[in-house]
């Protein structure tokens, strides 16, 4: 008798899985069930009769090794796939586990490739952008542009076949206004007589000013506050370099702060986060944060220059959200006139921002909904929403155009081949940039249900190969069941599209779940379903896949002008394929 007690709550609903039991109710329930059904436990010897030398692997797929083989595959399922079966003469005594044991028995999978229309996938990408901000092409959380696009998907799903739900979170988000000018002003000759005009106000009328680009020049940065800095008042530039001393930070006060976005070197840390810089300007009574990007897209974009892109930072590590600090990045050229200009010559900079970060509003998660035989569950995610600089094309148009297209296939395929034995949810999440806010609050509001039927999430979150300047496609995941699911995929999918698999290269990865990082919509479905108890935390089951060769990454240059549907195939297929297995065989 196994002592089930002792192991995870994923360890016991493998072997739920492999008994063809119920992995439904809490941890007691799965030992209960276990228990119960433990009448039939025990080790089934099987010695192989006269086995010529070592049997390989691939000879253990072959029906008709032996009499004795034949016999212990015979054997019903639920007698088989025990705590584990000793194959003498195969194994030298090895036991086997779960979905590995089912694996013997009943050989490696024959998987099926689903189908996967990379022009419909465009048709779906295009109607996400074309829902963007009129100006700017963001799909910004809280915005009449991310409500339309969650409504818009919703729809799609609909239109497959899928019965949809539509749900939405409050959490804290920030609005964007109009009012947007960083501009260094020179002062003019008569700026400086005595008694004569404010150098750089309105009846300076020498003055030269050299006024930045919003959006190509500077981007605002998430949760930024509103300021309104004029030129005229002369507001102190302090260049605080990589903003890793903190000591010298109280020299910024009551001015505006600039620090040079380096990677590490020589064993020193590079530039930290946005989350700890805002602190930090919080702490010393700044008015304003300029980042210059000197370490990403370098060169790639621009010739000479960095491109300034928009990060958000983490709202939950701030008492109060620093409402009045405004916060940008600026390219590499601006920043090194700033310093030449401003820093260190007679120039003065007008900043002003206008962002309201006082606020909840509303995210929105649309789901598509096929119900199976059973309550476990399949979940296929991306997020809709974009920083609001840019279309987004790449992150994360190309994910949720991807998820959409899916579920019309899992439409048909549910049409050809009726109800699945597990149940599937297509989503696509809202307040992903901002903080996970979508994902979160939704694995929040539906965290028993998880905990007691997830099967598997899979993240499509610029799944997108820009084969121009890198192929390189990585398909990763936390469960090593999976994991050698995918490998095996990657190979029937080379075969069946030799001249993708040529073009592209699919790595596929391995991690243990505390490997995997936090940074996209998995990260909830891997740590947020369990709150650990008295048993200790159970990680949830997760795949995702990165693209590589996005340097227009968060940037006014994501658009569909460098857009690639075919790249989106590869994912498409592979992970479908895999929803397919699971859900139907």
């Amino acid at each position: 008798m196994s002592d089930w007690k002792s192991k995870t709550v994923n360890e016991l609903k493998d072997e739920l899985r492999s008994r063809g039991l119920s992995v439904s109710g809490k941890k007691a329930d799965l030992v209960h069930r276990l228990s119960k059904n433990g009448e039939n436990d025990g080790i089934i010897e099987a010695e192989i009769i006269d086995a010529k030398g070592p049997i390989t692997s691939e000879a253990m797929d072959v029906p008709d090794i032996s009499i004795g083989l034949a016999r212990v595959r015979e054997l019903p399922i639920s007698t088989l796939l025990v705590t584990g079966v000793i194959i003498i003469g195969i194994t030298g005594g090895g036991l086997l586990y779960g979905d590995d044991l089912l694996e013997w028995v009943q050989g490696e999978p024959d998987y099926v490739l689903i189908e996967f229309d990379a022009n419909q996938t465009r048709a779906y990408a295009q109607g996400l952008v074309e829902l963007g901000h009129p100006e700017w092409g963001g799909r910004l959380s809280g915005t009449v542009e991310e409500e339309n696009t969650a409504q818009s998907i919703k729809t799609n799903f609909s239109n497959s076949g899928l019965p949809s739900t539509l749900e939405e979170f409050e959490v804290p988000l920030f609005y964007m206004g109009n009012q947007f000018n960083v501009m260094i002003c020179q002062p003019g000759n008569v700026g400086g007589i005595i008694g004569g005009p404010t150098p750089c106000s309105v009846a300076d009328i020498d003055r030269d000013e050299t006024e930045f680009e919003h959006r190509i020049d500077y981007v605002v940065q998430g949760y930024s506050g509103d300021v309104n800095i004029f030129a005229s008042s002369n507001t102190q530039v302090v260049d605080l370099g990589m903003g890793n001393e903190t000591e010298d930070w109280g020299a910024a006060a009551n001015g505006i702060g600039l620090v040079w976005l380096m990677d590490g070197q020589d064993g020193q840390p590079g530039t930290e986060s946005n989350t700890v810089l805002m602190k930090r300007a919080q702490e010393n009574s700044l008015r304003g944060l300029i980042t210059v990007n000197s370490k990403q897209n370098c060169d790639e974009l621009v010739s000479g220059d960095c491109v300034p892109y928009s990060k958000s930072l983490d709202i939950t590590q701030f008492d109060e959200r620093p409402y009045d600090i405004g916060f940008v990045m600026v390219s590499k050229s601006v920043g090194e006139m700033i310093v030449d200009r401003v820093v260190n010559g007679e120039g003065m900079l007008q900043f002003q921002i206008e962002v309201d970060n006082q606020v909840d509003a509303y995210i929105h998660v649309p789901c598509g909904i096929i119900e199976g035989e059973t309550q476990e569950m399949i979940v296929i995610g991306a997020h809709h929403d974009t920083v609001y600089n840019g279309q987004g094309a790449v992150d994360n148009t190309a994910g949720t155009a991807t998820v959409q297209e899916m579920a019309r296939q899992f439409g048909l395929i549910t049409e050809d081949l009726g109800q699945p034995k597990l149940t599937i949810y297509f989503c696509t999440w809202g307040g992903e940039e901002e903080g996970l806010w979508g994902s979160s609050e939704w694995v929040k509001k539906h965290q028993v249900e998880l905990q007691e039927n997830l099967r598997l999430y899979i993240n499509l979150d610029m799944n997108h190969v820009d084969s121009e300047r890198n192929s390189g496609l990585t398909l990763q995941g936390n469960s090593p069941t999976d994991v050698k699911h995918i490998e095996r995929l990657v190979g029937k999918f080379s075969e069946a599209h030799p001249e993708l698999s040529s073009k592209y290269s699919i790595s596929v990865r391995g991690l243990g779940s505390e490997e995997m990082p936090y940074n996209s919509d998995h990260a909830p479905f891997v740590y947020g379903i369990d709150d650990g108890g008295e048993d200790g935390k159970n990680f949830g089951r997760a795949m995702m896949c990165y693209g590589s060769g996005s340097s227009e990454y968060h940037t006014y240059l994501d658009s569909m002008d460098r857009f690639n549907e075919e790249s989106l195939v590869v994912s498409g297929i592979i992970y479908g394929s895999l929803v397919r297995h699971l859900a139907w065989g």
